[in-house]
């Protein structure tokens, strides 16, 4: 099956193979041609190029992009997209001058999500869960990580990572599994961290990774939930089982965690609401992407990522939702590289690069994913009628997208 985009008023994000990731300044560069055409074969791209070069193809489908911008798919290297219910008593109470800390002394926060999911059945969960990803597809996101973190016990932890992989198996985006039973501690390990700590050690762990239900491991690094120490114990026995940290570090305080990441070579270290010249200093000359969530700042209204510092150090960045029931309740991606741009400082190409190959890199996946590259996979997002690129960001509450093709294929 082969489909030839023709006219395509600008191609966004062309890039050799060999582009795994961009940094500091070569963030503020995105690739282009004007009146492209792009050749999709199967599942993948195949050819590109300007319009005056198309070459005569016979494909079985044309699709004319006049006055369209063609980008990759969004990647979005962090969510947690698989929970029960939802936390909108919270959002209410927030208003009316709670904090997430104090919520979360109340029984809120994690625990109540946790409290829902537990009484929830995995066929149930499943069917809320593909709902919310179906959304989010639909939105044009094409690769996604989906964490754990809701269960809290060894049964409801890998209920959800099941659930997961029965997305995964389902659905043609790329879903990447982390595992987060490190999220919070249950009620009952209040004052036994140690207690809770054993059982995701010996317990969690070692049958996540006989059944291989997840890559990647995470914990929340934060005072009230995970010690820098605690998190350096459970980030050791992940990796003696083969899974690779991606860590909550820096959304509250500033603790050390993104140094441990780096330490235990963290494909990621997400959130950074605060970030120090040690954090900096550290994430030089690593392999470890810092991944920013601006929706969750605008949601709880706490600082951005200090974007501009960090580029400006020479550093990467990438983009993600967050989407959660309790400071994210949504994955939409075209609205988090707005609010980067507005909130951040983030110019509108250095806020595509961190959402497309900056986050295909988040995932693990900068191979196959993230830019228009020859080979990688045909997850493109097509617009509407648009005058460029910038009307992405600039109209931050329109849906400007017109198509989206996953794997080759439009969605319906």
């Amino acid at each position: 099956m082969r489909t030839l985009i023709i006219n395509i008023q600008e191609l966004l994000q062309i890039r050799e193979a060999s582009v795994l990731k961009v940094s500091g300044a070569a963030m503020a560069e995105l690739p282009l041609i004007k009146n492209a055409y792009l050749l999709i074969e199967n599942d993948l791209i195949r050819d590109f190029g300007s319009m005056e070069n198309c070459p005569k193809f016979e494909p079985e489908h044309i699709i004319d992009a006049t006055g369209k911008t063609v980008l990759p798919a969004w990647c979005d290297s962090h969510t947690h997209i698989v929970y029960a219910g939802n936390r909108s008593q919270e959002f209410v109470d927030r208003i009316n001058g709670l904090s997430y800390e104090q919520i979360a002394e109340r029984g809120g926060g994690i625990l109540n999500s946790a409290a829902k999911l537990q009484q929830t059945t995995e066929d149930e969960l499943y069917e809320q869960s593909k709902v919310r990803l179906e959304e989010v597809m639909k939105l044009g996101t094409g690769a996604v990580e989906i964490k754990s973190g809701y269960g809290l016990t060894p049964e409801n932890e890998i209920k959800m990572l099941r659930v997961i992989k029965r997305l995964k198996e389902t659905y043609p985006v790329a879903i990447k599994a982390t595992f987060l039973g490190a999220h919070a501690y249950p009620t009952e390990f209040k004052n036994n961290h140690q207690g809770y700590i054993y059982q995701i050690i010996n317990e969690m762990i070692p049958q996540i990774a006989s059944e291989k239900l997840a890559e990647y491991i995470d914990v929340f690094c934060e005072s009230g939930y995970f010690s820098t120490q605690e998190t350096e114990q459970i980030l050791k026995a992940g990796h003696k089982h083969g899974l690779i940290p991606k860590i909550h570090v820096n959304q509250f305080n500033v603790l050390g965690g993104v140094a441990l990441g780096v330490q235990y070579q963290a494909l990621s270290v997400d959130h950074l609401e605060l970030v120090s010249d040690e954090d900096i200093e550290a994430l030089k000359n690593s392999n470890t992407m810092p991944v920013a969530l601006p929706s969750c700042s605008y949601f709880l209204s706490i600082p951005y990522t200090p974007a501009r510092k960090m580029l400006q150090a020479g550093l990467p960045l990438a983009l993600a939702t967050d989407f959660n029931p309790g400071s994210t309740p949504s994955g939409n991606m075209n609205f988090v590289v707005a609010t980067a741009c507005i909130k951040m400082k983030m110019t509108p190409e250095e806020a595509i690069n961190a959402a497309t190959i900056n986050g295909a890199y988040a995932l693990g996946l900068s191979k196959t994913h993230g830019s228009i590259t020859i080979g990688k996979k045909a997850n493109l997002i097509i617009t509407q009628l648009i005058p460029s690129y910038y009307q992405l960001p600039y109209a931050f509450g329109s849906n400007l997208i017109d198509q989206v093709i996953i794997d080759g294929k439009v969605l319906r």
